[in-house]
């Protein structure tokens, strides 16, 4: 995971579910997340309409130039990736295993942003397979993304989170030490 958000999201997430393959969808609480709220969104996964958005933060919303509620996830991607979205997604929805993706937005005069997608499943009354929840952010910020919008999405690469993936990558991080801070000496023309 790269991206900071992703990382408090999944560890917010596995630290609430316990044992089980996913936590309830009451045991969500948003004021323990407020800080990555505006880059989580909640998914209904049960038929007709699966993937329909329920909850969408503001930052996604503003990069994609709409309010995403009552769409769905795979509309935000590009027409040719939709089958492919929507078979990742059922196989999440499937295994209960979460996601995680990277991300391509482009704009209508192609500029392109790099994004982190994380998906993570929810129980709801019982059954695992009924929610989703997740994140995507922007894994930079340049000047424009928040004044053009996306209009679709790309996957760039997706892969199933195992569990010592990110315990893995816990231990590593905990073992980078800082870089050294810049240092400004006197010194000059006379």
């Amino acid at each position: 995971m790269k991206h900071a958000t992703s990382r408090t999201l999944y560890a917010y997430w596995n630290r609430i579910r316990g044992e089980r393959a996913a936590p309830e969808r009451g045991d969500i609480r948003p004021d323990a997340i407020g800080k990555i709220l505006g880059d989580v969104f909640m998914l209904d996964a049960e038929k007709p309409n699966p993937y329909r958005v329920r909850l969408a933060g503001t930052h996604i919303c503003t990069l994609l130039g709409r309010e995403l509620r009552d769409t769905t996830l795979i509309d935000a991607f590009a027409r040719e990736q939709r089958a492919e979205i929507y078979s990742l997604l059922d196989s999440m929805v499937r295994t209960a295993t979460p996601i995680i993706a990277g991300v391509i937005g482009e704009t209508a005069d192609r500029r392109m942003l790099g994004l982190e997608l994380l998906l993570l499943p929810l129980r709801h009354h019982g059954r695992t397979n009924a929610r989703l929840l997740g994140s995507l952010a922007a894994l930079s910020h340049p000047y424009w993304a928040t004044l053009v919008p996306l209009v679709h999405l790309r996957v760039g690469s997706s892969r199933f989170l195992q569990s010592e993936d990110v315990i893995e990558s816990e231990a590593t991080l905990g073992r980078l030490r800082p870089l050294p801070q810049l240092r400004i000496l006197q010194g000059g023309r006379p």
